[in-house]
């Protein structure tokens, strides 16, 4: 698919979705690794991962496609466009965009650190759990606004 299909089935996705046109640029990016795709703020256009197309077909990226779009039209309606905007969550499930995308195969997983260090309350008893170290002397604890003293987890 080319750029220039790409830029028409978004239109097209925008009129039968969401009633309204798509009057920006839209583009693949082969760059694009953990993501699906993107919307610029600043310009309003539209980056998708060619390597979803290739993955998981034109019905999992239609989904991508209205995730973007989503954003698109929010924002230019000035209402919520985050991920968190209950705006965005309801447009969303009704047009039926992914929250999410697919994992690319043969991607890495990301590795989480295991907790090395414990924050521990001198006054409530109250424990912070952090995977680095940090200066508990810059910190308060959360509860009772105690002294926190730092702790070597085991293993570590």
């Amino acid at each position: 698919m080319t750029n220039e299909q790409l830029q028409a089935w978004i239109e097209q996705i925008s009129l039968r979705s969401f009633g309204v046109p798509f009057r920006h640029q839209a583009r693949f990016n082969s760059r694009l690794r953990t993501t699906g795709g993107r919307y610029f703020m600043k310009t309003h256009h539209i980056e998708i991962n060619p390597a979803q197309l290739t993955a998981y077909g034109e019905e999992e990226v239609e989904r991508i496609i209205k995730h973007e779009l989503c954003h698109y039209h929010l924002h230019l309606a000035g209402r919520g466009y985050q991920h968190r905007d209950a705006d965005f969550k309801a447009l969303l499930q009704k047009v039926g965009g992914s929250r999410y995308c697919h994992a690319l195969p043969g991607s890495k997983q990301r590795k989480t650190l295991p907790h090395r260090y414990k924050l521990v309350c001198a006054d409530c008893g109250m424990e912070y759990l952090r995977k680095r170290r940090v200066d508990p002397s810059r910190y308060r604890c959360g509860k009772c606004a105690g002294i926190l003293r730092l702790y070597v987890l085991s293993g570590s």
